[in-house]
């Protein structure tokens, strides 16, 4: 992987405040004028740091979505659902998640990734429920709406596909 482009902004109006985005394949760093070349490096360092860590918050791993369905099935299910395994797929152009229950397999959607976590974890929450019910009556609804977010994360993902002009599936 080439070196990460680093573009450093100086301002005069900032006075105290140290701030980074991604600009496509570089990282504008935002510092005040008044920075010393030591104190650039720090925090250009420091803000790269930052913006890893954030991302990979967004953009977990197959093993980071295994653990968290582990963690949603304990916290919203009682331990009952017990998935095999969790992975990401790039195969999925209309659903956002899908379920084989007799395998114990559930498969998220890349296009997920970089979504709220919570918008993650409704999705997690949905497929980890077809486990146990497969179906989408009552009953499995009911135990989808033990996820706290479920109501708005359903909002998000609808508003997000209205938005691509496409109707999604869990």
């Amino acid at each position: 992987m080439p070196p990460e482009t680093v573009e450093v902004r100086r301002s005069s109006r900032r006075r105290r405040t140290v701030s980074a985005y991604r600009d496509g394949e570089k990282t504008i760093v935002l510092l005040p004028a008044g920075l010393s070349s030591t104190d650039e490096e720090q925090w250009v360092r420091r803000m790269l740091d930052r913006l890893a860590a954030k991302e990979q918050r967004r953009r977990p791993s197959d093993d980071d979505l295994f653990e968290r369905a582990s963690e949603l099935a304990a916290r919203y299910l009682d331990g009952r659902a017990k998935p095999s395994s969790v992975r990401w797929v790039d195969n999925q152009q209309h659903r956002w998640g899908s379920c084989t229950p007799d395998h114990g397999t559930i498969r998220i959607s890349t296009r997920l990734r970089g979504m709220p976590s919570w918008v993650v974890d409704y999705v997690i929450m949905h497929e980890l429920v077809h486990l146990l019910v497969p179906s989408h009556g009552p009953r499995f609804w009911a135990l989808v709406d033990h996820y706290p977010k479920a109501e708005r994360a359903r909002g998000f993902l609808e508003g997000f596909s209205m938005a691509a002009g496409a109707a999604e599936e869990c």
